[in-house]
């Protein structure tokens, strides 16, 4: 399930990347009053995506956020992981931080973690096929999945 810290950090993004061809720095204040969102919760979440490489900071009177590069180029999937870890419903079936599930007795025998991986690579297929410019330009811009019938 996805965090309200995510949620909030998207919000926050793609506040960011409609003002992102704007070269002035955008205060956390104004990100936080514009987006109905706790300050300081909203300063701790850019911090993270700042240590990620997501948005750069600058202190001062005329500091504040700003993208580090073009929100076409910023995936939805790259902030989820940066906030909440990988999209993988158990260790198992992550591919960027694998481990052995602690009540698994053998991870080759496991009859659950081929559905778990087809899972996570279905729910990363979307999210890093759909960038910050994309939800900036609102939410009838992203094509429609192509739906499979269900027999």
């Amino acid at each position: 399930m996805l965090s309200s810290k995510a949620k909030y950090a998207l919000r926050a993004a793609v506040f960011l990347a409609k003002t992102y061809p704007n070269t002035t720095w955008t205060l956390a204040s104004d990100i936080a009053a514009t987006q109905d969102l706790p300050k300081k919760f909203l300063e701790a979440i850019l911090v993270e995506l700042r240590d990620h490489g997501i948005v750069d900071s600058r202190r001062g009177r005329y500091g504040g956020y700003r993208l580090t590069r073009p929100p076409s180029r910023i995936k939805v999937g790259d902030i989820i992981r940066v906030i909440d870890g990988p999209l993988a419903l158990t260790p198992c079936s992550s591919r960027t931080q694998y481990g052995v599930c602690a009540d698994c007795v053998d991870p080759v025998l496991c009859s659950l973690r081929p559905v778990l991986q087809e899972a996570r690579d279905a729910v990363a297929g979307v999210l890093d096929n759909c960038s910050l410019a994309q939800l900036a330009e609102g939410p009838d811009t992203r094509p429609s999945p192509a739906h499979k019938a269900v027999a």
